[in-house]
């Protein structure tokens, strides 16, 4: 079971929230994963824009960054903590962990779309995308070669997707030349899937996909994380029954322009509430 280790919590928590994090937007596409899946969820959403990106920091920084937005969320009574960011989910999911212990229910977005893949098994070719972070750990690649020996992994670090994506350059003929100046590159020829490792890119799946002329599945992790969630708190009688959809946003460093880019990421308005976490 790659959905990571999770604990028996009480029934009584099941009316309380599901706190996610990502160090910038990217995480809403979780988010809005978790919507439409969990309809009757209500989210604490936590945005650490202030360090921005986490893909090109130390692991000891996301680690610390990780720790800190974990206890903020567990003091806002969260049921679940979700690792909405793969640089952080690959750093800093055992120390999250360790963290929460039987507090909440702990998940990432790597080992669902492990699971996931490995379920499907019928890939022999994937490739790999995400910040220096996600790629240099080298987590997917051991990840899906110990599910699958024979498939052959090609990962490659894209570090200006993030970045281009934040500052709202997409559709547009600057993020085309930049997607095809990595993906045309011949680690990824004959690929049949391709992961995006990194919960940004899903806002650019359709050029992704384009590049490709639709040949190649372009997985991303929203919707299978939201339903591997569905399934945990199912198994643990911890699904809300009532109605929810009061939704917190929080951002550690606020701006017009981010809360635009979060309005496009969640499809529906946002409301930013800026918190001073690490003053």
């Amino acid at each position: 079971m790659f959905v990571g280790c999770f604990f028996q919590v009480m029934t009584k928590q099941a009316n309380q929230p599901i706190g996610l994090f990502d160090s910038g937007v990217g995480g809403l596409t979780v988010a809005n994963a978790l919507r439409t899946v969990l309809p009757n969820e209500n989210l604490i959403y936590f945005g650490d824009t202030f360090h921005l990106p986490y893909g090109d920091k130390s692991k000891e920084s996301v680690n610390f960054y990780a720790q800190r937005i974990s206890e903020f969320l567990l003091s806002n009574h969260c049921k679940v903590i979700l690792i909405a960011c793969n640089t952080a989910s690959a750093a800093a999911f055992e120390t999250v962990q360790e963290l929460v212990g039987n507090r909440a229910i702990v998940m990432d977005v790597i080992n669902p779309v492990i699971q996931f893949l490995s379920d499907t098994n019928k890939y022999k070719r994937i490739g790999v995308i995400g910040t220096k972070g996600t790629i240099n750990s080298g987590c997917y690649q051991r990840k899906l070669i110990s599910v699958h020996p024979a498939v052959k992994v090609t990962a490659m670090a894209t570090p200006l997707l993030v970045p281009m994506i934040e500052e709202g350059f997409i559709y547009d003929d600057i993020s085309n030349a930049i997607i095809r100046s990595y993906l045309s590159r011949d680690d990824f020829n004959h690929i049949d899937a391709l992961i995006l490792g990194c919960t940004h890119y899903p806002l650019i799946k359709n050029q992704i996909s384009r590049f490709f002329n639709f040949t190649v599945d372009v997985i991303d992790s929203g919707m299978i994380v939201a339903n591997a969630l569905r399934n945990i708190l199912t198994e643990q009688q911890l699904l809300n029954n009532t109605k929810g959809n009061n939704h917190i946003f929080y951002v550690s460093d606020y701006t017009d322009y981010f809360a635009t880019i979060a309005r496009i990421f969640f499809e529906q308005d946002v409301k930013l509430q800026k918190l001073d976490f690490w003053k």
